[in-house]
């Protein structure tokens, strides 16, 4: 019985010795891994806005100083915006769509948002939805389109085409629709009539860096 009773207190005591000794492994290998990654990254001047950026992750960098250039790229499926500075990215934020959120928009009323290369073509700063940046929808290729399909007659694809070409609004009251923009009042769901919708607090980013002829592309 006395040997019984030594017995398993040693076997308890040597696997919990083994267990130890394989979590403190871990917990080492752990940490080696961290601070290579981060002697990498240092080397690399590799910034914890780049570490985010390749994750996918929300989040905004404010950049030294202003960018001569922004520039923004929309992600439809993903619900995704991306803000550029000098070709850098400076930020990634959440957007809400228009209530039919798949396909381009093709008409008025169709509440669907466009895909295509567009630019900044108004500003109000008093808008109902804190904050708006009208895109120049229609574009050429939207208008081309509708032209094909006889949407849109041929004097109003000429006036498009002319607006386009001098960086101006096109017309916003076709068949094609318009008005058409990005906008604060919040991101959770789909719920514009075509616009691209973020948070007031992404809003008041955005205003920073954006102005008349900033590039904005929208993808699928």
């Amino acid at each position: 019985m006395k040997k019984k009773h030594i017995i398993f207190p040693l076997l308890f005591l040597v696997f919990g010795t083994a267990i130890i000794a394989t979590i403190s492994g871990l917990s080492i290998k752990r940490y080696i891994r961290q601070n290579e990654f981060k002697n990498i990254s240092a080397k690399n001047n590799v910034t914890e806005k780049d570490i985010q950026a390749q994750k996918g992750k929300l989040f905004f960098e404010a950049p030294k100083q202003k960018p001569e250039k922004t520039s923004i790229k929309i992600y439809k499926g993903k619900r995704i915006m991306e803000l550029y500075g000098n070709n850098e990215l400076i930020g990634r934020f959440k957007v809400g769509l228009g209530r039919v959120p798949s396909g381009k928009k093709e008409k008025e009323g169709d509440l669907k948002t466009p895909e295509g290369t567009y630019y900044i073509c108004y500003i109000n700063p008093k808008s109902k939805y804190d904050y708006f940046f009208g895109i120049s929808y229609p574009n050429i290729d939207d208008a081309k389109e509708a032209l094909d399909k006889k949407v849109i007659g041929k004097i109003n694809y000429d006036r498009i085409e002319w607006a386009i070409n001098n960086k101006e609004q096109p017309p916003w009251h076709t068949s094609l629709g318009g008005e058409i923009g990005i906008h604060g009042g919040g991101s959770k769901y789909d719920w514009t009539y075509g616009c691209i919708a973020l948070s007031n607090k992404d809003m008041d980013i955005l205003k920073k860096y954006v102005g008349l002829k900033t590039t904005v592309e929208i993808y699928q």
